[in-house]
C-alpha cells in the first residue's frame, strides 16, 4: 500500500478509493467522489476534536464496512488511533470516545439548551436538561458506556452497540453531533412538530481542507428565530469554543461560521 502523508498533501484519489472499495461493496452503490472526500474530512475533524461525532448516512453500509473504511484510512497514515464506531438503533456514528465523553460531561453541566418542538404546542420553547430527567440519565448512560469500553490497543478501530428502543434519536443525535441547541419533542405524540412556517436561523460552520475542493461542512443546525435572543449566550459560547479548538490543529484552515433565516412549509427532524 502506498504511504500517504496527509498532514502535508493528502491524495484525493487514495481517499476516494478507500471509501469506494470498502463502503460500496455488494449491492450498495459507491459514494460519489465528492461525498467520499467530504466524509474523509469529517472523520479527520472528529479525530482532531473539532466535532464529537459523524453520523454516517451516505448509503446503507453498516458498522463492519465502516470499520474496514477507517482501518483503510489508517493504513494510509491518515488518522490517529482511538476512533470508535457506535451503533445506535440502525444508525452508525464515528466518534472519538475521549472527545465525545468530554462533550457529554459538559452537556451534563448545562452548557447546552434544548428547544421543545412538540406538535401539541403552538410554538417552540426553550427547556434545560434538568427539565428532561430521562434524557439526562441517558446522557450519563452513554458516558458510562464509552468510558467502559475495553479497547484493545492492537485494534485500529473499536465498535460497540447501544440499545435504543425508547430513545428520541433526533435529540440524542443532536447532542452527540455537538449541536449547542438540539431539538426535542414528546415521543408519545409522534413525529409532528411545531416548526412549520416558523422562521429558523440556520447556522453553518465550514472549514477548508483539500486544495481545489469545496470546504467541509462541519456543522449545520437551526434555532427558531423568535428564541434566538435568549439563546445568544449559549451560541456565542459554542462559537468561541469551536474557534479555540480550531486553533489547536493544523489540518484545516479558514473556519467560517455564518447564519441565515429560512422559513419552510414543513420541517422534518
Amino acid at each position: 500500500m502506498l504511504p500517504l502523508d496527509v498532514m502535508s498533501s493528502p491524495s484525493p484519489q487514495l481517499l476516494v478509493a478507500a471509501a469506494q472499495q470498502t463502503l460500496g461493496l455488494g449491492k450498495r452503490r459507491s459514494p460519489p467522489q465528492a461525498i467520499c472526500l467530504h466524509l474523509a474530512g469529517e472523520v479527520l475533524a472528529v479525530a482532531r476534536g473539532l466535532k464529537p461525532a459523524v453520523l454516517y448516512d451516505c448509503n446503507c453500509a453498516g458498522a463492519s464496512e465502516l470499520q474496514s473504511y477507517l482501518e483503510e484510512l489508517q493504513g494510509l497514515g491518515f488518522l490517529t488511533f482511538g476512533l470508535h464506531i457506535l451503533e445506535i438503533g440502525e444508525n452508525s456514528l464515528i466518534v472519538s470516545p475521549e472527545h465525545v465523553c468530554q462533550h457529554l460531561e459538559q452537556v451534563l453541566l448545562g452548557t447546552i439548551a434544548f428547544v421543545d418542538v412538540s406538535g401539541c404546542q403552538p410554538h417552540p420553547c426553550v427547556c434545560s436538561l434538568d427539565q428532561l430527567q430521562d434524557l439526562k440519565a441517558l446522557v450519563a448512560e452513554i458516558i458510562i458506556h464509552l468510558q467502559g469500553l475495553q479497547r484493545d490497543i492492537s485494534l485500529a478501530v473499536s465498535h460497540s452497540r447501544l440499545h435504543s428502543s425508547d430513545w428520541n434519536l433526533c435529540t440524542v443525535f443532536g447532542i452527540l453531533l455537538g449541536y449547542p441547541v438540539p431539538y426535542t419533542f414528546h415521543l408519545n405524540q409522534g413525529d409532528d412538530n411545531c416548526l412549520a412556517l416558523t422562521p429558523l436561523r440556520v447556522f453553518t460552520a465550514r472549514i477548508s481542507w483539500l486544495l481545489g475542493q469545496p470546504p467541509i461542512l462541519l456543522y449545520s443546525f437551526s434555532v427558531p428565530e423568535s428564541l434566538f435572543p435568549g439563546l445568544r449566550d449559549i451560541l456565542n459560547t459554542w462559537e468561541k469554543d469551536l474557534r479555540t479548538r480550531f486553533r489547536t490543529q493544523n489540518d484545516f484552515a479558514d473556519l467560517s461560521i455564518s447564519s441565515e433565516i429560512v422559513t419552510l412549509p414543513a420541517v422534518a427532524l
